[in-house]
């Protein structure tokens, strides 16, 4: 939403958004958690294996960009934070 239609909800309707924002903070928390798994997860296999190929760690790099991703979505919520902590809805 835009920071102009934020300010014309209610309090309530506000601390409905608040709720579905941390939901979503969880659900980064969780994703982020599991792609870091699997990575942790495919390099340390890597590494026991005792002919190393290169090519198998190719396939590593789709967690990388998924966190990444995730990590830049967040920001969106920034106008709603701000708004809340400006009517003192924390």
């Amino acid at each position: 939403m835009d920071k102009s239609e934020l300010s014309k909800l209610s309090d309530e309707e506000l601390i409905i958004e608040k709720k579905k924002l941390i939901k979503s903070k969880i659900f980064y928390a969780i994703s982020i958690g599991f792609l870091a798994g699997i990575l942790i997860f495919g390099f340390v296999s890597w590494m026991l294996i005792p002919n190393k190929q290169f090519g198998f760690l190719i396939p590593m790099l789709i967690p990388i960009v998924f966190i990444y991703k995730i990590l830049k979505a967040p920001n969106r919520n920034k106008d709603l934070e701000d708004l809340l902590k400006e009517r003192k809805l924390d």
